[in-house]
């Protein structure tokens, strides 16, 4: 071993999603080229101004300059049992089944620690969001890819599951509605899951990040919705897409009990909580009035029209996604997922994300993010459209 040489975990990482593309940005922004960045789902509209008025007055208050609680405030894991029980009928126990954390991401990182020991599988969806299989293999754990396609509507097929892998497997993730393919879930899918879950005694973590996200009147429902959910799983939500919080950095995991113990522990020994001004504007976010959530749903259904409408017009193929400021668009025949974006981002100065990027079966597709105003995507549509594929 050489000095700074990388641990075995780190070499074991994929290539970095983003890496290449802010590269490439990089080098057409400085030929003067004008981007428009339709990659990174980071949202654009501002944070509602009652939650930052109420962080202002919570900053001014020298009590909470000190170390907060672990586990999170008790007024904060309160009012995230009030907005579950109001939102989707389910009954948490603050105390005991609500941990705060800083930003759904890392607690979904760390779970992992809590509950794989090397050689055990966590059973992972692909494509998707990379930080599944990336805490998965920090605790030296094996991901076992379920594969998400088009003719199962993006819902892994728990049946082609091995029966070894399954009686391995410690942890199942899974994320609806989904990042990156707008996929969304009923409840009977979920059902399908839990006795999943019963069978093989498997712990399921739902990534619950983008519910409040939906269009056409449609109400995406919580995993913990379904018969014994809590017995067998957790939830992760986050304040960054619900009300415009990502640089924020707060959310939450909510669920089984002896779950939260566990997360609980190993955020004790890994970090000191969240700070408390900032629990106290995620209390603002979840007990305050709800019509900035409608407001920022409908700017974004405007937003998804107008990309579906025009990628349709110019020959692509993408649906209408019911939840999530994310499209799924297939590639044109003879191009992979890399050419395309490549080529749209060289040609037009337009950045889109290649679906291989989130895993193997996401060859074949690009992901856009509608977090650009509607006059720069329709400015971004007539740059595609000028385009020979």
């Amino acid at each position: 071993m050489t000095l700074f040489e990388k641990a075995g975990r780190l070499k074991q990482l994929p290539p970095y999603l983003f890496k290449e593309i802010d590269r490439k940005k990089a080098e057409i922004k400085a030929r003067g080229v004008d981007i428009i960045d339709l990659g990174v789902g980071d949202p654009d509209l501002p944070t509602p101004q009652h939650i930052i008025e109420a962080m202002k007055r919570a900053v001014d208050d020298p009590a909470n300059h000190r170390y907060p609680s672990y586990s999170g405030m008790n007024d904060f894991k309160e009012a995230v049992a009030e907005w579950y029980q109001r939102r989707f009928g389910v009954h948490l126990d603050p105390e005991k089944e609500v941990v705060s954390l800083i930003g759904s991401k890392e607690g979904l990182a760390h779970l992992p620690l809590a509950f794989i020991d090397p050689g055990d599988i966590a059973l992972v969806p692909t494509p998707a969001y990379p930080v599944y299989h990336i805490g998965t293999l920090f605790a030296g754990g094996e991901s076992f890819f379920m594969p998400l396609v088009a003719r199962n509507d993006y819902l892994p097929d728990l049946k082609q599951i091995p029966e070894s892998v399954a009686r391995r497997a410690r942890l199942l993730f899974i994320n609806y509605p989904n990042n990156p393919t707008a996929a969304v879930a009923d409840l009977h899918f979920f059902d399908e899951v839990v006795a999943f879950a019963r069978k093989y005694d498997i712990m399921v973590c739902h990534d619950a990040a983008y519910t409040e996200m939906a269009f056409d009147g449609y109400q995406p429902p919580s995993f913990l919705q379904a018969e014994g959910a809590k017995a067998v799983g957790m939830e992760f939500h986050s304040l960054s897409k619900t009300f415009n919080m990502t640089g924020w950095r707060i959310g939450f995991a909510v669920g089984n009990e002896k779950g939260m113990e566990a997360l609980g522990a190993i955020k004790s020994n890994i970090d000191s909580g969240v700070f408390q001004a900032v629990q106290m504007a995620g209390i603002e976010a979840l007990r305050g009035d709800d019509a900035c959530v409608r407001e920022m749903t409908a700017v974004y259904q405007e937003r998804r029209d107008i990309m579906v409408q025009g990628l349709q017009a110019a020959g692509y193929e993408v649906g209408r996604s019911r939840a999530t400021f994310y499209l799924w668009v297939t590639v044109p025949r003879g191009y992979t997922s890399a050419q395309v974006a490549t080529r749209f981002l060289e040609e037009t100065g337009v950045v889109v994300t290649p679906g291989n990027g989130f895993g193997e079966p996401g060859e074949g597709y690009f992901r856009i993010a509608l977090t650009q105003k509607k006059e720069r995507l329709a400015e971004a549509i007539d740059r595609l459209r000028g385009m020979r594929l």
